[in-house]
């Protein structure tokens, strides 16, 4: 028995999940390819005029005061794709993509798949103030579940095959594979099993690979920062205070902004070009505030902006990303959060010892993006993936988890749960062991089980087995084998029978009942698709011999062990 019981449950449908998800991390790669070229050539016919791919800035138009009218152009596009294409593209992808796989069954359309990289191009492109990895991750993850849903999976396989597109398509645009596979465990999966992960990691290595033939290798942002002394230690609290106060704010001002457009008396079609206004305005006076900005992100990291230059370009930066996310137009966080919290990091950085600039400027970057998505071992990687500064591994792990501990603290949700929530849908971001996966039904189950014989009238299996003190049902024998399971509701119009009770039995194939090495949480799962509230355990399907009987009350009697380890505080001598 024990030899049966393994850590991890997987089985050969692992070989076939791999290898697709490979193909899927070379088409996601392709897809990210395609949505960044496309961001460049919006960005060169919505300010410079030209049918280009070439790599160009919206701060270097020379379109003057007309500049305005780009993003407000780019949100009547927006809008208008929202309104009669599909209003999924709305939001910055992570949110969606997290509804399709816990409430979607990991169904994702044909639409969103075509809509969302176009919109978020001409967003973008126009000079959004956005990045483009929430777009490329509903994109990928479109991609991953369309092809999912063409073959014969189960919801379980087709979640694994859209988080892999997803992350995979965050391999593509940040070169990142670690992360990305992080995000999917801390965002996306709700999982952390051999089944899923796997996968997932093998798409994000493949996008890896992949995107060496169409981007430069080595990390975005490269830095290297001098050690931090042991004064970092009292500025990495500081810092990690500040981040997580960020953090509040900007969650907090992005749904109140929301909220706001909900009051306008007008269609949301339009929100994106009131939006696209706002930052029109704010790119006519910050010119470097509009678009991605991996420009700003790198001269922040090697500290090449003067503070108040800084300041000025943050806080416009920050007002336009909110008020033209909270409009519903499409674009990402991650670059946004980026550069605000490298922002805050260089503000900080006069007041903050141990460390240089660059330092305090990239463990800020990690505490804002932690804090903000709610994923603090997602962020450190990230950062250390986007820069390859190990030095700076310890005081930005530091930063970061005390700003998530500011938000876990402070906030009911994260950026990425609250508009799901507002739809009337929870999620719990925590995860622990199931207490029924730690235990089997061979540790749980009733041994001594009374069974009846299958010959037996059902007058008499009446009298004899369900009197008040009764169970609801007991294994049915024939011939010494488990051939069904007699109830308690199925019994009581045949009291006065003299049939078989066989006959009134509900049958039980070797596929429906219990073996001993099955996990109890499994157990759990088969009487409630059964609907049965006790089942009958089995030494193999093909003996069918009655060995015992595990019941909801077996199942549950361990969880006063739970219980008492998460309520009795005690001192032990």
């Amino acid at each position: 028995m024990n030899a049966a019981r393994r850590d991890y449950s997987v089985d050969r449908r692992l070989l076939p999940m791999s290898g697709m998800a490979l193909l899927i991390g070379a088409v996601s790669t392709a897809a990210a390819v395609v949505l960044l070229d496309l961001i460049r050539l919006c960005t060169n016919l919505f300010y410079y005029q030209t049918l280009s791919l070439a790599e160009r800035e919206p701060a270097g138009h020379a379109l003057g005061l007309w500049a305005i009218a780009a993003p407000v152009a780019g949100g009547l596009l927006v809008g208008l794709i929202a309104r009669y294409g599909s209003d999924k593209i709305r939001g910055h992808g992570i949110p969606e993509a997290m509804e399709a796989i816990l409430f979607g069954q990991s169904r994702m359309s044909p639409k969103v798949a075509l809509l969302k990289p176009l919109s978020s191009g001409i967003v973008i492109g126009s000079g959004g103030p956005f990045g483009a990895e929430g777009p490329i991750i509903m994109t990928g993850g479109s991609l991953g579940s369309l092809l999912a849903q063409r073959l014969h999976l189960t919801a379980a396989e087709r979640k694994t095959l859209l988080v892999a597109g997803a992350c995979a398509g965050m391999t593509a645009v940040f070169g990142t594979p670690v992360a990305a596979v992080l995000l999917a465990v801390e965002l996306l999966l709700f999982e952390l099993r051999p089944r899923s992960l796997l996968p997932v990691a093998l798409a994000c290595a493949c996008a890896g690979f992949v995107r060496t033939l169409c981007f430069a290798a080595g990390p975005l942002f490269p830095l290297r920062t001098p050690p931090a002394t042991l004064a970092a230690l009292g500025s990495c609290l500081l810092a990690g205070l500040a981040c997580g106060g960020l953090a509040a704010l900007l969650t907090w001002g992005l749904y109140r902004v929301e909220d706001g457009f909900g009051k306008l008396r007008l269609h949301w079609m339009w929100w994106p070009a009131l939006g696209g206004l706002v930052v029109g305005i704010g790119g006519w006076l910050q010119p470097r505030a509009l678009g991605v900005g991996y420009d700003v992100i790198g001269d922040l990291l090697n500290n090449r902006l003067l503070l108040e230059a800084a300041l000025a370009l943050l806080a416009v930066k920050a007002v336009i990303w909110l008020l033209a996310l909270g409009s519903g137009t499409s674009g990402g966080v991650l670059a946004p959060l980026l550069m605000l919290g490298a922002g805050l990091g260089a503000a900080l950085a006069p007041a903050l010892p141990g460390g240089s600039p660059e330092l305090w400027a990239l463990a800020c970057m990690a505490g804002v993006l932690g804090s903000v998505l709610g994923a603090p071992i997602t962020a450190i990687v990230f950062a250390f993936g986007l820069t390859g500064d190990g030095s700076a591994l310890l005081p930005l792990t530091l930063t970061t988890v005390v700003a998530c501990g500011v938000t876990a603290l402070t906030l009911k949700r994260s950026i990425m749960t609250e508009k799901i929530a507002r739809r009337g849908l929870h999620i719990h971001r925590e995860y622990s062991v199931d207490p029924l996966e730690r235990l089997h039904v061979a540790d749980v189950m009733t041994r001594e089980a009374v069974a009846i014989d299958g010959a037996m009238p059902a007058a008499d299996a009446w009298q004899s087995f369900f009197g008040p003190r009764g169970h609801n049902g007991y294994p049915v024998l024939r011939d010494g084998r488990v051939v069904g399971l007699l109830l308690r509701r199925r019994l009581q119009g045949a009291e006065a029978s003299r049939q078989p009770c066989v006959i009134w039995s509900e049958p039980l194939s070797p596929s429906q009942v219990l073996l001993a090495g099955m996990s109890a949480r499994h157990a759990a799962g088969r009487m409630a698709q059964l609907g049965f509230s006790r089942l009958p355990v089995v030494d193999g399907p093909d003996s069918m011999r009655l060995i015992g009987v595990v019941s909801l009350r077996d199942l549950l009697a361990n969880s006063h062990v739970l219980l008492h380890e998460e309520t009795v505080r005690e001192r032990l001598r």
